[in-house]
């Protein structure tokens, strides 16, 4: 198995390559040269398998000859061994054909746990057999910086170099980033957005020397084994309720778009999704493009659902990518045009390709909190505000559809609350999280500040 960058540039990478690697040179997002298939017969196969088995099979189906049957089963027991339910991501029932997915269980209660925890041992793996140590930069929008910090605090392979926008997450998201004692993980309060974050650390994986200078990764949903961690459970959760022999729908909120192209992967290696809900907040960018054929960037708004307040989705270039017939000249004047102007007109014929599997609702404030409360009264489950937007976009769809419930409530109190007049407790396991002390760095949204200060990491 090979990998190849949406926009053309540099060799084919073997798994473990494009792992370490994260971003391609020239700006694009690694993708598989080929999409490995599964039977109906193998997915049927799955029913009953613990959660890291199935994990393994799809992680040997990408790694190719990169990683024997022992090392993948090995990487998913130790990733998955931190979750606090035996199932890892647990179905609950909310109506008769409507279903949560509960992707919260592990260590920093949300989705990201899912993936990270699985690029730990893969990273150390291969850290290891090469005597390397890397610099990984993560920008995040409240989640991922979280799961990245835990995976790899106290490594003795990788500095870690989280990039959040200081005040527009919630403080649970902050604390989990940084309240560690770890000297290899430092966190930065970015005076912006997201989109300024993620600005920068594509400013950095472009600037060559500076980027072998530190040796530089990333962890971002830009990076391909973490979309191939999130894809899993999609297979558990549809065989649980009757695929391959039933077809089944997924709405899932998203900002960055990583989690909806899982579900794309899904699909395309066999298991038989019926439609995928972008569901987004204000920030509805991914919805307009899906609904109108114009992929246009606004101001980001800030909102009770602050993981997906983004209006640069990253893993939109790899829908985009294979909607024009995998052309990396087509997809990297496409991506061209819109760093500079902010703007990108679908082609007819793309707009319809992705229309054929995806649909996009954008759901307000309003709303969001609305939703939380009648969970809450017709079903019981207290939900937290991004599971709400999906749960929103779901309403009254029809045949068996599932909702990615990515965050723990207790990860966002002060909207629960107001929206339920419940305020979530946090685990017993975090349970001291609001008493550990915190290491935050403050810089302005400057990409030399940023690279002075992971310079002087090394």
């Amino acid at each position: 198995m090979r990998y190849i960058s949406t926009r053309g540039g540099g060799g084919a990478l073997s798994f473990t390559e494009a792992l370490l690697a994260g971003l391609a040179p020239d700006g694009g997002l690694y993708m598989p040269e080929t999409w490995p298939q599964l039977s109906r017969s193998r997915i049927a196969g799955f029913a009953g398998q613990a959660y890291n088995a199935v994990a393994a099979e799809i992680l040997l189906s990408f790694a190719g000859e990169d990683l024997s049957r022992d090392d993948a089963e090995a990487a998913t027991r130790t990733a998955y061994d931190r979750f606090s339910h035996a199932a890892t991501a647990p179905l609950r029932q909310l109506d008769q054909d409507l279903w949560l997915l509960e992707l919260f269980h592990g260590p920093t209660l949300a989705f990201k746990d899912i993936a990270m925890q699985l690029l730990r041992p893969l990273y150390h793996r291969a850290l290891k057999a090469q005597g390397r140590r890397l610099t990984i930069i993560c920008a995040t929008s409240g989640d991922t910086g979280g799961a990245a910090v835990e995976a790899f605090r106290g490594s003795a392979e990788i500095d870690l170099v989280v990039l959040f926008p200081e005040g527009r997450i919630s403080e649970v998201q902050r604390r989990f980033m940084t309240a560690v004692p770890d000297e290899n993980v430092r966190c930065v309060a970015v005076d912006g957005d997201f989109d300024d974050c993620q600005a920068i650390v594509k400013a950095l994986f472009a600037d060559r020397v500076f980027a072998d200078a530190v040796d530089l990764s990333g962890v971002n949903s830009i990076n391909w084994a973490r979309i191939v961690a999130q894809c899993v459970y999609y297979f558990t959760s549809a065989v649980a309720l009757g695929a391959p022999e039933r077809e089944i729908s997924f709405a899932v909120p998203t900002g960055n778009f990583g989690d909806a192209f899982a579900g794309y992967v899904a699909r395309r290696m066999g298991l038989p999704i019926k439609r995928l809900l972008v569901a987004t907040n204000a920030n509805d960018i991914l919805a307009r493009a899906i609904r109108t054929g114009r992929y246009v960037r606004s101001e980001v708004v800030a909102t009770q659902s602050p993981a997906m307040d983004i209006q640069v989705a990253s893993n939109f270039e790899r829908l985009y990518f294979e909607a024009v017939g995998r052309d990396p000249v087509q997809t990297a004047q496409a991506f061209k045009v819109f760093g500079a102007l902010g703007s990108l007109e679908l082609p007819l014929e793309t707009q319809t390709e992705i229309a054929a599997l995806f649909d996009a609702v954008a759901t307000d404030e309003a709303m969001t909190a609305n939703t939380m409360a009648e969970a809450l009264r017709t079903s019981g489950a207290l939900i937290d505000p991004h599971t709400a937007v999906a749960l929103n976009g779901a309403a009254g769809r029809p045949g068996p559809t599932v909702v990615l419930s990515t965050a723990h409530p207790a990860k966002f109190p002060d909207a629960v609350e107001a929206a339920t007049g419940v305020r979530p407790a946090l685990p017993e396991r975090v349970g001291d999280l609001y008493a550990r002390s915190e290491r935050i760095t403050r810089l302005g949204a400057d990409v030399d500040a940023v690279k002075a200060f992971v310079r002087a990491l090394r």
